[in-house]
């Protein structure tokens, strides 16, 4: 998949464990970590909004877009 999930990154930058994450966001550790190994095929808008809210970040800062071997990004 495209889409690479970075919040390994930004729990070492705000030293914080993915078990505090987890008791901020009410998300449990599981599916955090689904999430942070990126494994998981979709998050919810809720979930986003939590994990920006306690991460203070951005939505772009959690995710970057990556094409991998054979896909195509057209230019407009």
């Amino acid at each position: 998949m495209a889409i690479r999930v970075q919040l390994d990154r930004i729990l070492l930058e705000r030293r914080m464990s993915l078990t505090e994450l987890s008791d901020r966001v009410g998300v449990t550790i599981a599916n955090l970590s689904i999430l942070k190994t990126g494994k998981a095929r979709a998050v919810r808008f809720t979930t986003l909004d939590a994990l920006c809210r306690e991460l203070d970040c951005q939505p772009g800062d959690l995710m970057t877009y990556e094409p991998g071997p054979g896909e195509v990004h057209e230019e407009d």
